[in-house]
């Protein structure tokens, strides 16, 4: 059985720009590991619980949440660092979600290259959203993009012309498909999830999975099966150096 060896009180070593461990009793890996879980599959506290079980890892489903809550967007900001400067072609799209039986609207803009550059949910998708949204992947990439892509909601028309007018503007439905793509891992968490309960909560943690789940998602089609292997190898050394999870698994 292969499992972590838990040492209470261990204290790991944490750089100035990491996440702050201190006061936790789990070593880093296991922490690490647990939210790796939660934001990777979609899985419930309860079965990520289960899951370290099966590791040697008695740590409760109350305590991995808390977890998840800390470390989660401090993850996702991490390897947000260590991408490389987004593309300039971003397409942008909006879709329903059902947060207590009410209806809001998740936005979301990926590049060229698919990498998620921001999401935000708000309760309106008319020109003052979209352009919040626009102003809001501006300040958060600290750039302006050649090409903004969407679809033929006339919100995007009226809130470029505002926001950003000498950006070029394509709006066509066959040509946002990257964006609408990019909405299916969240929601088949949010079918995992059984819905949100509320638009705080859902916000955050969209916001960290948005920036965990996609480093662990290379275009698998388009590797063979060995590049695929080395391409997941660097990707996880990338996770152990912003997590500071160096430690490797004992064996028993």
């Amino acid at each position: 059985m292969i499992f972590w060896l838990v040492v209470p009180g261990r204290d790991s070593f944490v750089s100035s720009a990491s996440p702050s461990y201190k006061g936790h009793r789990y070593p880093v890996e296991v922490i690490a590991h647990a939210v790796w879980l939660y934001f990777r599959f979609p899985l419930s506290f309860r079965e990520v619980e289960e899951l370290m079980l099966r590791r040697g890892v008695i740590v409760s489903y109350e305590t991995i949440r808390r977890w998840s809550a800390k470390f989660g967007q401090a993850y996702a900001d991490g390897l947000r660092r260590r991408r490389p400067r987004p593309g300039d072609k971003w397409h942008l799209d909006e879709v329903f979600v059902k947060i207590n039986g009410e209806q809001k609207y998740l936005w979301r803009a990926v590049d060229q290259d698919g990498n998620v550059l921001d999401i935000l949910l708000q309760s309106r998708r008319d020109k003052a959203a979209a352009g919040r949204f626009f102003r809001r992947l501006m300040k958060k990439t600290r750039t302006v993009p050649r090409v903004v892509v969407t679809d033929k909601l006339r919100s995007y028309g009226a809130a470029h012309r505002e926001v950003m007018p000498s950006v070029e503007h394509r709006s066509h439905k066959g040509l946002n498909n990257r964006a609408e793509n990019s909405h299916q891992p969240t929601r088949q968490r949010e079918r995992a999830m059984r819905g949100f309960r509320s638009v705080g909560g859902a916000q955050r943690f969209l916001s960290a999975f948005s920036g965990i789940s996609p480093h662990f998602r290379p275009h698998r089609h388009l590797m063979t099966a060995s590049d695929h292997r080395a391409e997941m190898t660097v990707r996880f050394a990338i996770w152990d150096q912003i997590t500071q999870a160096a430690g490797r698994p004992t064996t028993a």
